[in-house]
């Protein structure tokens, strides 16, 4: 029988202690968000959320930094961002937040339709501008080069075997194979990402895919576990085309995709790493700022406010009211009164205003936020991406 899809390959020996240390990392940082404060975990995670959406986005060459992400998903309008980048950023985050929904549905299950629901979310404001949205593409697509764009590096399906195929994926979908959950989210963002059934969006419908796998899996939430913010660095974004690209030129599923897992096994791995040293270093700031406040004579809210500023660069009025569940007239006053203490400085006027460290913000607590980490690659003598 002809391969339809590309069949999982084995673990190697190399793989295994991989996956294993992946497990250990993900069961520690989900024992460690069950008993850090409440306000501080949904910051931790509006901010992973924030990041994956900017990097995904970043991947397909729109430029809206995970700062500006926050704030749009927070509802500000003022915010120095193009229209269409708004847009797609808008969209992503609707359609990730509704994947994010879906971890605990009983009755959920994969279907051709489903899927064009989803693509719809993301590219529906598309649809009007000659890219169909919501339904398989009508004819050809290629994937060009990023070196030179008018070499096609990849050249999917044909259209009239879409159909077929996304039913031989669905079918899978809805199977269970024995499979790590994490392996079997990274070969579904193959397996989508190579039938390319739509007209566009199909990277970040293949990211989305991975990511929902990984909710489903219920172990974790999914933006601690997600690897769309590591593909959106830039070195891990050109190994992320070359993967692709050893796949060749065309859709061959009869080949041993072993180099795709371990590209995963490795960027679940670092990104692993660098939520846990974002839970550690993100809590000691939030302890440093605690301690600061009580020592100063501050209302303990206010940490939320020092804290975003510390390790994300800024706050607006708007997050900070309501992370800590104010009135819009207490969470202008607290920010007006530690500005008027130096230790926040106004920027801009009115609605765009946002608020930056001031000249008496304690300086240990920003070296704290902003000392840079190291990352190691899970497989020893490697160089691998990262």
């Amino acid at each position: 029988m002809v391969a339809v899809l590309f069949p999982t390959p084995a673990l190697t020996p190399a793989d295994r202690p991989v996956l294993t240390a992946i497990d250990e990392m993900r069961a520690r940082i989900r024992a460690q968000t069950r008993t850090r404060p409440a306000t501080w975990v949904t910051g931790l995670r509006r901010f992973l959320t924030a990041d994956a959406v900017a990097a995904s986005n970043s991947i397909e060459g729109f430029r809206v930094s995970t700062q500006d992400v926050q704030d749009l998903m927070d509802g500000e309008r003022d915010v120095d961002v193009s229209d269409e980048d708004r847009e797609e950023t808008l969209a992503y985050q609707r359609m990730m937040t509704y994947v994010q929904a879906l971890h605990d549905v009983a009755d959920f299950a994969y279907s051709k339709g489903f899927l064009n629901a989803l693509h719809w979310m993301l590219q529906g404001h598309r649809n009007a501008r000659g890219k169909p949205a919501g339904r398989w593409r009508p004819g050809p697509v290629y994937v060009t080069d990023p070196r030179d764009p008018r070499v096609a590096a990849y050249t999917a399906p044909a259209a009239d075997e879409v159909p077929e195929l996304m039913a031989e994926l669905v079918a899978w979908l809805n199977a269970d194979d024995g499979s790590h959950p994490l392996i079997r989210a990274a070969m579904a963002h193959l397996h989508l990402v190579s039938i390319h059934p739509w007209a566009d969006g199909n990277g970040r419908m293949s990211r989305s895919l991975q990511t929902l796998l990984i909710a489903r899996e219920g172990v974790l939430a999914p933006e601690f576990s997600s690897i769309e913010a590591w593909l959106g660095r830039p070195g891990n974004t050109w190994e992320y085309y070359r993967e692709l690209q050893r796949r060749g030129a065309t859709y061959r599923p009869d080949q041993d995709v072993s180099g795709w897992v371990r590209f995963n096994l490795t960027a679940y791995h670092q990104q692993a790493q660098t939520v846990q040293h974002r839970i550690d270093q993100s809590f000691a700031v939030w302890e440093e700022l605690a301690a600061f406040a009580g020592a100063n004579g501050l209302d303990g809210r206010v940490v939320s406010a020092l804290h975003d500023v510390a390790v994300g660069g800024r706050v607006r009025r708007t997050r900070y009211e309501q992370a800590e569940g104010l009135t819009l007239h207490q969470a202008q006053r607290d920010l007006r009164d530690l500005a008027t203490a130096g230790l926040l400085a106004p920027v801009g006027r009115t609605r765009a205003r946002y608020y930056v460290e001031g000249p008496r913000f304690p300086a240990p607590v920003l070296e704290l936020a902003r000392t840079p980490f190291t990352l190691t690659s899970p497989y020893p003598g490697a160089a691998g991406p990262g």
